[in-house]
């Protein structure tokens, strides 16, 4: 009996292994249904050129609909969405994943920021991540498709760039040119990026027509068209670099197929190009033979100073002008300063620039223009003026130096004593230079002058009328500003009375929202008792003609007449038709309205 107890307990401790087994079964099946859906985003390159592509895809590893891209701001796309759809069992488990593919060229240089996508998947809206890419200048070594790479074979965007070596200050130039071989056809091109030239001052130089031209590229025979020219000032030494510029080129490319005549057909593909990043080596400028006062010119000059007038009396203005002319960098130095008598008053010189920027740098010139007043009759000498440059086709300064102008002042006050002395210990010219203190004595300091057969309006009789004028208006502004309150205070007093009346006629109503007949009985006698004590109409006369008629005769606005018969007319109509309790309130309420807005018309 023993026996037969033992072999009968196994049972129940197989049952509770079931349990347990089907308990840990629906666990891991709940948490597989559960599991976290995975959305992401991933671009090929996070930093790329302006010439190169970007593949960016987007995957989740559920089935999800409603697929919602973000904006693309700063790409532009050349392919997709394309999908695509993978399933794999391993060891029994089974993976699924869905991608959205894009390609995109970039529009622009910087940081371009892609924004969340979103997808749903069971009902549950998923996001993806931002992504940060970087748009540098165009690469050497572009990334591209072969097909891509073929179809732009035959074409070729070069810098050339006049002198590699300049001097500081020197002007260069860099043309961009487009090479064409015979065989290949082009239908249009657009700039993708602007190069930036870092420690120069450029200028871009305007071409009014494309010209197609012969030439030759790698010993071959090429047409080529001058796509820009730039001309170069270097503002630096040392190894300055130019960045490309970045062209995008929709190339005709052949297939296999062919049209009714048996001649190829074209397919029109987009190719970005760029031109090879340059480097321009800067030479400093001598300092052997610097003179003291140069002031940064290089290029080639003509130097002189003239003046307008040299006969002239004291206290009356002449012009002196120093000019340069030639070629270099005219607008990126500073004439020198002209060294004048003492007795002279100078004015600050008016700069004035007539300069034209062509492929072989600036040419023109650059004036300042001295208005100047003698001060005292007599002989002066404005001296010679120096202006130094550096020459880069000779490699070394040259000094110009202008003449002497004689100015001759006849009359006007004498001039003190002076005393000829040295401008400096180096330079050997003399200068005026007036020893008296009196100097301006001269001048009088008080005057009285009037111009004759004028009427002073100062103490005049318009004067003093203007003056008191404001004072005389204060009492009438009062005045006018007691008035206004108190038309003012009126309307106020009509609102609060017009608010009361409301309050006190509907008070009864207002006590019997929810009792259809008895509201409305309460209504309408409060519309009649405010027709009696506001419009003084007795009971007999309280038909709707009368009352439209005495309203609008009293001034009452059509909208309010209308509102007030139609509230009438809501209180004759409850007493047959059963009405709910929100009526009830929205009648209330308009009856209040109404009149209140009664009140303040009539």
């Amino acid at each position: 009996m023993l026996k037969k107890q033992k072999d009968k307990n196994p049972k129940p401790e197989k049952t509770g292994k079931m349990k347990q087994f089907a308990f840990l079964l629906v666990l891991l099946l709940s948490y597989s249904t559960f599991a976290q859906v995975s959305f992401t985003a991933e671009a090929s390159r996070s930093k790329l050129g302006i010439n190169e592509r970007l593949k960016v895809e987007f995957k989740v590893d559920a089935n999800g609909d409603n697929f919602r891209p973000p904006s693309f701001n700063g790409l532009r796309k050349i392919g997709g969405p394309n999908q695509f759809y993978s399933q794999h069992y391993e060891n029994g488990k089974s993976t699924f994943t869905k991608t959205y593919t894009y390609f995109f060229e970039p529009e622009k240089r910087g940081k371009i920021t892609i924004g969340q996508a979103e997808i749903t998947v069971n009902g549950q809206v998923y996001k993806t991540s931002p992504i940060e890419i970087e748009v540098t200048a165009a690469v050497d070594t572009p990334n591209q498709s072969r097909a891509v790479a073929e179809a732009g074979s035959g074409i070729h965007l070069v810098a050339e760039v006049s002198k590699s070596k300049p001097y500081l200050n020197e002007g260069i130039y860099v043309v961009y040119k487009l090479f064409l071989s015979p065989t290949v056809n082009i239908r249009n091109w657009r700039p993708l990026d602007d190069p930036k030239f870092e420690g120069f001052w450029s200028q871009n130089i305007n071409i009014d027509k494309l010209e197609l031209k012969e030439g030759e590229f790698g010993g071959q025979p090429y047409r080529y068209v001058e796509l820009r020219k730039t001309v170069l000032y270097p503002q630096k030494t040392g190894e300055l670099k130019i960045e490309p510029l970045s062209l995008s080129v929709s190339v005709e490319v052949p297939t296999d197929r062919r049209d009714f005549f048996g001649r190829r057909m074209y397919d029109v593909v987009e190719k970005n190009f760029s031109a090879n990043t340059r480097t321009v080596d800067v030479q400093s400028l001598p300092e052997e033979g610097k003179p003291a006062g140069f002031s940064g010119a290089v290029g080639e000059f003509d130097f002189k100073v003239s003046t307008n007038k040299k006969d002239l009396d004291a206290q009356t203005s002449l012009e002196i002008t120093s000019e340069v002319n030639g070629k270099g960098n005219l607008k990126l130095f500073n004439l020198p300063k002209l060294q004048t008598p003492s007795s002279f008053e100078v004015y600050e010189p008016e700069r004035s620039e007539n300069v034209r920027t062509t492929s072989q740098g600036m040419r023109g010139s650059l004036s300042e223009k001295y208005t100047v007043i003698p001060e005292f009759k007599g002989d002066y000498v404005i001296q010679p003026t120096s202006f130094s440059y550096f020459n880069p086709r000779t490699k070394s300064y040259e000094t110009l130096q202008s003449d002497p102008i004689n100015i001759k002042v006849n009359s006007g006050p004498k001039r003190p004593e002076e005393d000829q002395v040295a401008s400096s210990k180096d330079s050997g010219s003399p200068k005026n230079v007036i020893s008296s203190k009196s100097n301006f004595n001269y001048i009088n300091l008080k005057t009285n002058l009037m111009e004759k057969d004028e009427t002073q309006f100062f103490q005049s009789p318009l004067y003093w009328t203007l003056f008191f004028l404001p004072f005389l208006c204060i009492p009438f502004m009062l005045i006018f500003g007691k008035v206004q309150n108190r038309e003012i205070d009126q309307n106020q007093i009509q609102l609060k009375r017009a608010n009361k009346l409301a309050k006190r006629y509907l008070s009864e109503a207002k006590k019997t929202i929810g009792d259809s007949k008895t509201f409305y009985e309460s209504l309408e006698r409060a519309l009649h008792n405010y027709m009696k004590a506001r419009l003084k109409i007795q009971t007999l006369d309280m038909q709707k003609d009368k009352i439209k008629e005495v309203l609008v005769s009293k001034g009452a606005s059509e909208v309010t007449t209308k509102d007030f018969l139609k509230l009438l007319e809501s209180c004759e109509l409850a007493r047959y038709t059963p009405t709910v309790t929100e009526d009830m309130q929205k009648d209330f309420e308009k009856a209040a309205k109404v009149i209140s807005e009664i009140d303040k018309e009539v």
